[in-house]
């Protein structure tokens, strides 16, 4: 079972038929939505600020995310997918978006609906990216535009097969291996 935390009158809220992995760690403040999965070694801590998830997140192996304490805090919207290694600091992340592979996104900065992170990036402090742009680097520069339909698609998917993969844990019985 998860590592659940309360620290300084706050105890992590959890939705609906979530996954949590048996060593990922939840700490504090933080409110997450139905259907999300907090994967192997991710760290969540809500200890000194808020952090907020929608619906249908997947948190990858390895991620942490952390805040200011009274300076920033972390949101995120539904079908977001934080992928392995990736660290969060204080940043608001839309709807739809995926921020990649090992990806540091730094506190006050946004990630747009629809927008990519690319594996490996710095995103700074207070950068501002918009909603379907692909950015990468370090620090993280816009790329280009990506099309709506096919981001918006490709995220869904992902943040789909996550849910899957999570059933595989919670109803074995009941899961597809070779869907």
């Amino acid at each position: 079972m998860a590592l659940i935390i309360p620290v300084r009158g706050f105890t992590p809220k959890i939705g609906e038929d979530c996954f949590l992995a048996e060593n990922a760690t939840i700490v504090g403040d933080v409110t997450m939505g139905d259907q999300c999965s907090v994967w192997f070694n991710a760290v969540l801590r809500g200890d000194v600020n808020t952090i907020t998830i929608g619906n249908r997140v997947n948190i990858q192996d390895g991620s942490v995310l952390h805040t200011l304490y009274k300076k920033s805090t972390i949101e995120i919207g539904d079908d977001v997918s934080i992928g392995h290694n990736v660290t969060i600091h204080g940043a608001k992340i839309h709807n739809l978006a995926l921020i990649g592979m090992g990806a540091v996104v730094m506190d006050d900065a946004v990630v747009g609906e629809g927008a990519l992170v690319a594996a490996g990036s710095v995103v700074l402090s207070k950068t501002v990216i918009g909603p379907h742009e692909l950015w990468g680097g370090a620090p993280a520069k816009f790329i280009k535009m990506v099309e709506p339909e096919k981001a918006n698609e490709m995220n869904k998917k992902i943040a789909g097969n996550y849910l899957k993969y999570s059933k595989w844990y919670t109803d074995p019985e009941g899961s597809d291996p070779n869907f």
